[in-house]
């Protein structure tokens, strides 16, 4: 359990950096409405991928411990961790918001802080299809044990990383009055991409071994 505390904390921290509407969001209300309304665009983020995190590793992680389904996620491991590394460090300007959470924001119409956080998280799926890779990840590596404590203290601990990430950016965006600007969230976004293409290296690594072992 403690280890499968700390894999969710260490991945809901490094999920969080990287350039997303959530925050953008954050540097720019956090600027001009300071400390406490950043905080809770975060917060609001956190309960919607928390409950994503929580459907991917009751829903999904468990399905691919065999040695065929665990090869398979492997592989949609790497392609995934690849896609994002390169996507990342290709990042030139942030987008304010994507298609999809422009239409569930167009009909739900959050008014509160929190809700804009929640809002924006349920209305990206990628959010859904990143925890159920990584939830079958760390299953099919037996880095977290198939049961529902394991799970449970996983899920747990990356909510913690999430907060940690969205307490530390809300406090310096509106400590800074605006001086933690975009151009800062590109540059994280670079050395997210790069962290994960080392991710996907280890991947494949990972995979040839299975590979040749089979």
């Amino acid at each position: 359990m403690v280890v499968a505390a700390l894999l969710g904390l260490l991945s809901g921290f490094l999920a969080s950096i990287p350039v997303g509407p959530i925050n953008i969001a954050i540097v720019n209300e956090g600027a001009q409405r300071g400390f406490r309304w950043a905080i809770l665009i975060g917060l609001g983020a956190i309960a919607m991928e928390t409950l994503y995190c929580g459907l991917a590793f009751a829903g999904f992680a468990g399905l691919f411990t065999s040695p065929v389904p665990r090869a398979t996620i492997e592989l949609l491991s790497f392609l995934a961790t690849l896609f994002f590394g390169i996507k990342y460090l290709l990042v030139r300007e942030l987008p304010a918001t994507t298609r999809s959470v422009e239409r569930v924001e167009h009909r739900l119409h959050p008014h509160t802080a929190f809700m804009i956080g929640f809002v924006r998280v349920l209305g990206n799926p990628g959010v859904l299809l990143f925890w159920i890779t990584l939830s079958a990840t760390f299953v099919s590596h037996h880095w977290i044990a198939n049961t529902a404590l394991s799970k449970g203290a996983c899920v747990a601990g990356m909510s913690a990383g999430a907060s940690a990430w969205f307490v530390f950016l809300s406090f310096v965006v509106s400590l800074g009055h605006g001086r933690f600007s975009a151009k800062t969230l590109v540059r994280l976004s670079h050395a997210s991409g790069a962290t994960l293409l080392i991710g996907a290296c280890v991947i494949a690594v990972r995979l040839v071994r299975l590979l040749a072992h089979r």
